[in-house]
């Protein structure tokens, strides 16, 4: 379909979506999931084109080639078909599963009742237990690598020529990627390389966080709740509460959400739940993580990234404006 970023489409129907699906309800192995459902028949913009995303599974990283998907605006996963799962995901669309909108697709106003679809994807978004008998649960971000199998190396600059293509990026968006990228590539190839004193910034990435708690990292408890105005610590105070591995109690802070500090923001809500992708087991945070409003992972140093993370936030990391 050649989608681009700002065009109307429609979802089609639950009979023409299973009719694509194989016994495991995946399409190209994209699992489309219960969560998906409330969409059937509605009219959505394409958000971002889904031609690269990037790799939370494999040690290591970088981006995987991507075909034929896209984002819907406002269509993230509300976790409902996986045991309440918190992280907000966007929902990754096949192009066969959308139809290009016009006067010809009037928008489906009968409710999506679910008994074409339901009884498959909901069979499929949970896997055998574990050994211990743990639930675990089989969602698009746990498949993502299989629906995406060929890594994208930074040298392939064609991903960045599709992101101004595609409406995903503006030029100057796009390079400042590919030069961040290049930057991360040669101060990993110095760490390798040169001796620590000729390294540029001890080989850190751009952005350069360095943690600097020793032991056990510190944590503190706001109660924030949703509605409430908050500031953004400066990178040097959260960098003090971070271990060696950019940690806190577990819990990653990367050089997107350095990006953060300083601004205000709305705390939309609290997150004490999430699917590990690499396991598919329910994670349950001890302390709860905050989430702002518009506080995403905009790819500004990850390749231009459009899979759009919602940010986890320790309380810590933040301050109440009274």
């Amino acid at each position: 379909m050649n989608l681009r970023v700002g065009d109307i489409v429609q979802v089609r129907g639950e009979a023409e979506i299973l009719a694509s699906l194989d016994e495991r309800g995946e399409l190209d192995s994209l699992p489309f999931m219960p969560e998906m459902l409330q969409y059937c028949g509605q009219r959505m913009t394409v958000h971002k084109v889904a031609h690269k995303v990037c790799d939370t599974i494999t040690r290591g990283g970088g981006m995987r080639r991507m075909s034929n998907a896209v984002y819907l605006s406002g269509a993230r996963c509300d976790g409902q078909g996986h045991g309440g799962c918190q992280t907000a995901c966007q929902l990754v669309w096949r192009e066969q599963w959308l139809v290009r909108a016009g006067a010809a697709t009037p928008p489906t106003e009968r409710p999506v009742d679910g008994r074409l679809l339901l009884p498959l994807v909901t069979a499929n978004a949970r896997r055998e237990p574990g050994p211990d008998g743990a639930e675990l649960y089989s969602c698009q971000a746990t498949e993502l690598n299989r629906a995406a199998p060929t890594c994208l190396p930074l040298r392939d600059v064609g991903q960045f020529v599709q992101d101004v293509r595609s409406g995903n990026a503006g030029v100057l968006w796009a390079l400042r990627a590919f030069l961040v990228g290049l930057f991360n590539r040669l101060q990993k190839l110095s760490i390798r390389f040169l001796p620590p004193r000729l390294r540029f910034r001890r080989g850190l990435r751009w952005r350069f966080l360095e943690g600097r708690a020793v032991g056990r990292t510190p944590t503190e408890i706001l109660d924030l709740q949703p509605g409430e105005l908050v500031r953004v610590k400066s990178k040097d105070a959260i960098l003090a509460t971070l271990d060696a591995n950019l940690l806190n109690r577990g819990m990653g802070f990367e050089e997107e959400m350095s990006r953060w500090c300083g601004r205000v923001g709305r705390v939309e809500r609290r997150v004490d739940r999430c699917l590990d992708e690499r396991t598919g087991r329910m994670l349950t945070m001890k302390n709860p993580c905050i989430v702002l409003e518009n506080s995403v992972c905009e790819g500004a140093f990850n390749a231009a990234c459009p899979r759009e993370f919602v940010h986890f936030w320790r309380e810590i990391w933040l301050e109440r404006i009274s």
